[in-house]
């Protein structure tokens, strides 16, 4: 029929996500863009929940910086903080990282040219000492250290 929207399975969808197959191939199946397939799966509650990392990374950072150890370790800790899957010695890397910097009274900040940097840290206002927090009480299951 012309002018009428292709219609996506919920239970064939789920069939074909939990087979592996790709956005691409499922809306090929489908008749549908690679977006409908998305939006599908969001209502399914299929899609992997997205999460935000603006908190631990409060910077716009340029491309060359993204891989780098201080970013990798702050979306770890976000990760972890947000409920995410982390491997446990990725979390173990940023777990030493961060206190370490707390340790020596440190903080890290980002500079577009210079990357990620070690700084002093605000005696009341602690970036890092905030991102390491979040993450310790959703590791302690979301008791409040004292």
């Amino acid at each position: 029929m012309a002018g009428r929207r292709a219609q996506i399975d919920r239970q064939e969808l789920s069939r074909l996500v939990a087979e592996g197959w790709t956005v691409r191939r499922i809306a090929e199946h489908f008749g549908v863009s690679e977006s409908g397939v998305l939006q599908a799966k969001r209502a399914a509650g299929l899609a992997r929940p997205t999460l935000d990392h603006r908190a631990a990374i409060p910077w716009t950072v340029k491309r060359e910086h993204v891989q780098s150890g201080p970013a990798t370790n702050l979306r770890n800790l976000s990760a972890v903080a947000q409920g995410g899957s982390v491997p446990p010695e990725k979390v173990n890397t940023a777990l030493r990282w961060a206190q370490r910097l707390i340790d020596a009274g440190s903080d890290v900040t980002y500079d577009p040219v210079a990357g990620f940097t070690e700084v002093p840290a605000a005696p009341d206002d602690s970036h890092i000492a905030g991102v390491l927090a979040r993450a310790r009480q959703a590791l302690s299951g979301g008791a409040q250290d004292a």
